[in-house]
């Protein structure tokens, strides 16, 4: 048997103007950094060659693959009827953002010096990453919290978050390492 409460049953979509003015804030304020990035590769092509030659991608494509399936976990609490069940899964994909971080906090260990230095390439990997995993901090806290109080408005806030989150490590995973 599960347990529902009064805002299970609240109409869906009461709140998909606040979802979507978040989201397209955060895509807008994401994409002017990688906006900036790449415009400061094209200036400096020697410094960004050079920056992206001192990263080892090992830990940036477990990450990918750590927040899809951190995103699969939201999607499926999103759609999940049982109480229970939406709750493990809203742990399941806080586990895997806190998973990403304890994996980048690593990663950032790992170079160290290197992201220390003065050029544009270093300064804007920092900005960009760090940034980014500020917000799969805050996104995964957000859905451990969430998943003491599932209501359906509460979660389908953060899984569309968290969705963007994950389209922005999507564009910025080649864009800053590969590229």
């Amino acid at each position: 048997m599960t347990s529902t409460t009064s805002d299970d049953l609240a109409e869906p979509g009461s709140g998909d103007l606040l979802v979507w003015i978040l989201a397209w804030s955060e895509l807008a304020a994401f994409g002017a950094l990688l906006a900036a990035f790449v415009i400061a590769s094209w200036i400096s092509p020697e410094d960004f060659l050079a920056g992206r030659a001192r990263l080892d991608t090992t830990i940036p494509i477990a990450n990918t693959v750590v927040l899809l399936a951190s995103g699969w976990f939201a999607a499926m609490a999103a759609r999940q009827t049982r109480l229970l069940g939406r709750r493990l899964l809203l742990l399941a994909a806080a586990a895997g953002g806190f998973l990403f971080t304890a994996l980048k906090v690593h990663e950032y260990g790992q170079e160290g010096a290197s992201l220390l230095s003065n050029d544009a390439f270093s300064t804007l990997y920092v900005l960009i990453t760090g940034f980014h995993l500020a917000h799969v901090l805050f996104g995964s806290c957000v859905l451990a919290l969430i998943a003491r109080f599932p209501s359906r408005e509460n979660v389908h806030l953060m899984t569309t978050l968290w969705h963007v989150i994950d389209i922005v490590w999507l564009v910025m995973f080649p864009l800053v390492y590969l590229l």
